[in-house]
Order: C-alpha cells, then sequence, then structure tokens
C-alpha cells in the first residue's frame, strides 16, 4: 500500500508531524504550503493522497480541492480547526474523501490514509462502464450520460449513481450507502444522502431512471420500463 502522500499546511510543524509518522509506515511524504504551490506539487508528483489544510494563504483548501477535482480523482483528507460543521460538509460534497480535525492525533491521521487508500483502490477493481437504461456511467472518464445526454455532477453525486446503478433493483439503506459513497469511517450526518439523493433525482428528471424511496428502509434504483413488464 505506501506510496506518496502530498500533506499541504501552512504550518510547518503539522507537516513535519505528518511525515514522521507516515515516514515510519513506508509513505513518502512530499510537502506544500499554501494553495497555489499545492495544485503545482499535485501536478508534478502525482501523489496517491493529497492531506489538505482548508485555512491557508494565497488559495484556500477548498478551492484547492475544487480545483482537483476538474482534473483529478486522488483521495484527498481535508484538516478543519474550525468548529463549525459547514466547511467538512462543504468539503465532501465537493469531493473529499474524509476529513480530521486540528488539533488531531497522528497515529489516526495515517490510520484514515491507510483507509482511504485501501477505499480507492478497491474502486479502481469496480467495472469500468455501467449501463442501466438510458443511464451509462464511465468510471475512466467519469462521465455519466442518460440517453445521450452528459449530465454534470459533483464528486459525491456520481459515486452515488454509481453505488445505485452497481445495485440496480436493491434496496440500499442509509448506512450502506454512507458505507459505499463515503466510507467506513465517516461520522457526519446521515440526512447527507437525502439532500444527495434529492439532487440526483432532479438531474434523471422525466427520464426512465428513478431512485425510489422504500419508506423506513431506503432507496433503490429502477428503471420504469422493467417495472411495467409483466
Amino acid at each position: 500500500m505506501p506510496g506518496t502522500i502530498l500533506v499541504v499546511d501552512d504550518e510547518k510543524n503539522i507537516v513535519q508531524l505528518a511525515r514522521l509518522y507516515l515516514n515510519n509506515e513506508g509513505f513518502r511524504v512530499e510537502a506544500a504550503h499554501d494553495g497555489k504551490q499545492a495544485l503545482e506539487k499535485a501536478k508534478s508528483v502525482r501523489p496517491d493522497l493529497i492531506v489538505l489544510d482548508l485555512m491557508m494563504p494565497e488559495m484556500d483548501g477548498l478551492t484547492v480541492c475544487k480545483e482537483l477535482r476538474k482534473t483529478s480523482n486522488v483521495p484527498v483528507i481535508i484538516l478543519t480547526a474550525r468548529g463549525d460543521d459547514i466547511d467538512r460538509i462543504v468539503g465532501l460534497e465537493i469531493g473529499a474523501d474524509d476529513y480530521m480535525a486540528k488539533p488531531f492525533n497522528p497515529r489516526e491521521l495515517v490510520a484514515r490514509v491507510k483507509a482511504v487508500l485501501r477505499r480507492s483502490q478497491g474502486e479502481r477493481e469496480t467495472p469500468e462502464v455501467t449501463e442501466v437504461g438510458g443511464l451509462r456511467i464511465d468510471q475512466a472518464s467519469r462521465e455519466v450520460t442518460l440517453d445521450g445526454h452528459q449530465l454534470q455532477l459533483r464528486a459525491k453525486e456520481f459515486e452515488l449513481l454509481t453505488a445505485f446503478a452497481q445495485h440496480k433493483g436493491t434496496v440500499l439503506d442509509r448506512e450502506r450507502l454512507l458505507r459505499l459513497v463515503w466510507g467506513v469511517d465517516y461520522y457526519g450526518d446521515s440526512r447527507t444522502i437525502d439532500v444527495h439523493v434529492a439532487w440526483l433525482r432532479e438531474k434523471l428528471g422525466k427520464s426512465s431512471v428513478k431512485i425510489q424511496t422504500v419508506w423506513g428502509v431506503g432507496y433503490k434504483l429502477v428503471v420504469e420500463d422493467d417495472a411495467r413488464e409483466p
């Protein structure tokens, strides 16, 4: 598993602490101390995972994460010292894979890095293309088309729709969806599932591909034409 981790934080003691513990586990560590440098390093080093502080000079971590997601699916763990959950939630919704509050236990950081890498490596083993009705999901290009028209999806919308499509007709409860999309280490509110489902339903519109609510249980993806067949 060990690979290259890019640690992005303007506090050099945080970078040194992360480097010490990650190096001890066999990881190679690269460092950046502001947002612009982070994007440059991500492009030149091509890390296996990025640990990204939100509060930084030049460009904040949320902006860095947005820019990364335009061209890369590299796993991102965000660091935040803020008590408000808003930044954490926004970070997860624009494509971060996990988060940690500062100050953090460096051993926990290493554990989370390993867990996110395991999940991302598992995702690479999923089918490259999933087709359900008029829906086509291409994992390599992260493109989704519906009846020939491309859909513009946020990172977690893409992953949630993929989970539904790969389990077509199966009822998925919120806990399972959180594990499939946000990972076993996600401690946020399960209502984020409902928000993302609402966004997906809006984008699926009046097509035959529907996300149905199964009251008291969860959701499932169905194709209306299939449901009408005897």
